[in-house]
């Protein structure tokens, strides 16, 4: 670890700038409600917790929302996951697909479905957070070593800056969940908080 810093990885921080717009990334029931493979975990659910707080304040504040969920219509339309649950649990049709109340405002929010990983990929959030004249990026979702890394990682390439709040974001161990954020960190966003990310979007005012 300590050659990724001597050779400068991490040396730099993006910073939080402009306007700010949020992505809820897969906080769909498949992975909040226990009653699923994939649901329940405690990561998971003390990032739906977190992300429920900061948009709250985020909303109050006019702040662009996204939210998606996974979902397919058949085998035909799915791409080849390795993860069995997602392939029995992530249809058009399934409890499943359904948001978490928790985190989703039909009257507010954008929502939109997606079929690989990221947010970003062949959905319209780019070119809404273009209109919306988003600068910063704020990742929050599940699950960290998969969707939200895919969604960070695009975010970056698409040229937002980009924040990770740790405690708006989770996965199903603790390990990955590190890993990835301490792996992001170094190279494409900073990883931040709730209360951080808070702070900004009210000293900002409404946009």
């Amino acid at each position: 670890m300590d050659d990724y810093i001597n050779r400068s990885y991490g040396a730099r921080d993006v910073g939080m700038k402009g306007r700010v717009g949020i992505v809820v990334v897969d906080f769909q029931l498949a992975f909040t409600d226990k009653q699923f493979a994939l649901g329940g975990a405690p990561l998971i659910m003390r990032g739906v917790e977190n992300t429920a707080r900061l948009l709250k304040v985020a909303r109050a504040h006019n702040v662009p929302v996204a939210s998606c969920f996974t979902s397919y219509k058949s085998d035909r339309d799915r791409p080849y996951w390795k993860v069995a649950a997602v392939c029995d649990e992530f249809r058009h049709d399934h409890p499943g697909s359904q948001l978490e109340p928790r985190i989703y405002d039909k009257d507010y929010d954008v929502v939109v479905s997606k079929h690989g990983p990221s947010i970003f990929f062949q959905t319209p959030v780019v070119p809404y957070f273009i209109k919306e004249g988003v600068q910063t990026v704020i990742i929050t979702g599940c699950t960290t070593s998969g969707c939200v890394r895919a969604s960070t990682i695009d975010s970056f390439s698409w040229g937002f800056r980009t924040i990770v709040p740790e405690d708006c974001v989770g996965d199903h161990e603790d390990g990955p969940h590190n890993d990835n954020l301490r792996d992001v960190g170094r190279r494409y966003a900073d990883i931040s908080t709730a209360d951080k990310v808070i702070a900004y979007i009210q000293a900002n005012g409404k946009q």
